[in-house]
């Protein structure tokens, strides 16, 4: 590859700010042909190194991507040459952009009634649910159960669809649903495709992206590349929240067991349209990379006019009822939008046209059109300190949406 690839290191051998030990000088030269500061790279690879050599996590890898190309990729700690990441909820971005795919040819609309392609689905008042309402998060359902082992069962699907019930009208409120929109999008995948899912996802997204090593049903020989889900650190408990002035946050769907259950072989081998891709930083960076350009050198897989809706805020006025900030949610992505857009994980330098979709336990992915650039970060360390990890996210992001020159010109 043609990018800067930064070595594995051994973290007790380095100093923070040793640039010269980060970035060798062909590193150096291709950062600095890409519009990229090297010294602001070297500081975003110290930070991420930080968190590891604290024994906070064990190990990290991120990248940087510009122009449709890789530019940065580091691991350090425990990330073997060739490993692989559940990325979680940064998967809604793949299955959502499959969507894309549909909307864009005509197959299907936005403001089609799910109850008319999926009809067990109208059962107890869900008529009104719409494919907007869907990949908005104001389906009215979000906590609605879907075991992964649902999914190999079409008589277990179909029950599911008429046992869920709604919490709130859809369209009136917008609560984040974890997985269950998810599994119903994917099922209007096969409805309409006569594929299944994952097969759609790779033969008419992830192939022509030119994205190999994305993963969203996993074979089982690449089991043993996969880093393991590792729950690290202490949770803050209820009286820690009170003493920080914030209200602990809901319990949801997404408990350690969940994390933990994606290092099982067959949970992976499903592809949880809502959170089982398994990929590596690099990849996720250039999936974004592909989204911001839509398509790659002699593929455009979507138009300006498609790029353009996707990114478009569809939640109006709808405020997230944990964090009370504007939900800013376009079809299936995450817009960074006004000065709360740490809130959504983005960084404060990050552009109010960044998009992106983060994943539990710290997983980080975003582009920002403002720069070119795209960013990600993932782990297999998911830190139970729920402010620790908004913190180092939103660390990362500041640090990374800061390394292009412009960027960092605007900042000096």
């Amino acid at each position: 590859m043609s990018s800067a690839m930064i070595q594995r290191t051994d973290m007790a051998a380095l100093g923070e700010g040793a640039m010269d030990e980060l970035l060798d000088a062909s590193a150096e030269a291709r950062i600095r042909a890409a519009g990229l500061d090297p010294v602001r790279v070297a500081g975003l690879l110290a930070r991420a190194r930080r968190e590891v050599a604290d024994g906070l996590l064990p190990g990290v890898e991120l990248a940087l991507a510009r122009d449709g190309e890789l530019v940065v990729r580091a691991a350090f700690g425990a990330v073997p040459d060739g490993s692989l990441f559940s990325i979680f909820s940064a998967t809604k971005a793949v299955t959502s952009a499959a969507i894309w795919l549909l909307l864009q040819s005509g197959d299907l609309d936005l403001e089609a009634r799910v109850a008319a392609l999926i009809p067990e689905f109208a059962a107890n008042d869900k008529g009104s649910v719409t494919v907007l309402h869907l990949l908005t998060h104001t389906a009215g359902f979000p906590n609605a159960p879907f075991r992964p082992a649902d999914w190999l069962d079409a008589q277990r699907r179909a029950a599911r669809w008429q046992q869920w019930r709604l919490a709130d009208a859809p369209g009136s409120r917008f609560e984040y649903h974890p997985t269950a929109t998810m599994w119903v999008l994917a099922e209007l995948i096969e409805r309409l495709t006569g594929q299944g899912f994952t097969q759609f996802v790779r033969e008419a997204l992830l192939d022509p992206l030119g994205l190999p090593e994305f993963h969203l049903g996993l074979p089982a020989d690449l089991n043993p590349r996969v880093v393991p889900c590792l729950p690290v650190g202490d949770a803050l408990t209820e009286a820690d929240y009170v003493r920080l002035g914030m209200t602990p946050p809901p319990v949801t769907e997404v408990t350690e067991d969940a994390i933990v259950s994606f290092n099982d072989p067959a949970i992976r081998a499903i592809g949880v349209p809502g959170g089982g891709g398994i990929t590596d930083a690099a990849t996720l960076a250039l999936f974004w990379q592909r989204l911001l350009h839509g398509g790659r050198m002699g593929i455009q897989l979507f138009t300006a006019d498609t790029l353009r809706r996707v990114r478009e805020v569809r939640t109006g006025s709808l405020r997230d009822p944990v964090l009370g900030i504007p939900a800013n949610r376009g079809l299936g992505i995450i817009v960074a939008g006004d000065e709360t857009r740490t809130g959504r994980g983005f960084g404060h330098t990050n552009s109010a046209s960044a998009i992106g979709h983060n994943g539990a336990g710290g997983q980080i992915a975003w582009a920002d059109p403002e720069t070119g650039l795209s960013f990600a970060y993932v782990t297999g360390g998911h830190d139970r300190n729920r402010i620790r990890e908004a913190r180092r996210s939103v660390a990362l992001s500041s640090l990374a949406a800061a390394v292009t020159a412009s960027r960092a010109a605007g900042m000096n």
